[in-house]
């Protein structure tokens, strides 16, 4: 196994991979409701290993050293999928002897798919009789924001000080103004 530039003498002895899948439930008239897919979260990757022989606790060194290093990095496990990932917990699960380490640690997958950024369109040069022109209308840029985990439309219109019937109102693809996806792009202005 290895993460970063740090390779283990010999891979853990359990590995184990949390996945997780966030399902919001929302209530319809008369006592029904409609799960909404909310999407999958980050994997949690957990494992114990043991460092054995005379330069046990000196490889446990180095570990702890990738550690406090910060920042996401390559986990690169013999059979499973490659993550970006963080290094989020490292433990010593006894006291340690001089040719013999018991640790776990715990990595956090890089969970970049929910951007929650906003995107923004500019007018476009035409061509003229071989001169360039800017597209001087009087059109409005649409401004659009792209809707991320846990999100509402009323939070959406608070954010952006508008009132929750006018954001509906710029948005007429929503069909459902309570249930809106992850990935949505909702226009703001």
């Amino acid at each position: 196994m290895r993460y970063k530039e740090y390779v283990w003498p010999h891979n853990p002895r359990v590995y184990s991979i949390d996945y997780e899948r966030i399902m919001a439930i929302n209530k319809i008239p008369f006592g029904l409701y409609y799960l909404q897919d909310l999407g999958r979260t980050r994997r949690v990757m957990k494992g114990e290993g043991e460092f054995i022989g005379q330069d046990a606790y000196s490889q446990f060194g180095q570990l702890a050293n990738v550690f406090y290093s910060g920042g996401p990095g390559q986990l690169i496990h013999p059979l499973w999928q490659t993550a970006n990932a963080y290094f989020v917990s490292l433990r010593l699960e006894q006291e340690p002897l001089r040719d013999y380490v018991r640790y776990s640690f715990e990595f956090w997958e890089e969970a970049n798919y929910y951007s929650g950024e906003v995107r923004t369109w500019s007018s476009q040069s035409t061509q003229s009789s071989g001169t360039a022109q800017t597209n001087q209308s009087t059109q409005t840029i649409p401004v659009y924001y792209q809707v991320v985990k846990g999100d509402t439309l009323w939070a959406i219109a608070s954010r952006y000080g508008m009132a929750l019937s006018d954001l509906i109102a710029l948005n007429p693809q929503i069909k459902n103004p309570n249930l809106i996806h992850i990935g949505d792009e909702v226009r703001v202005s």
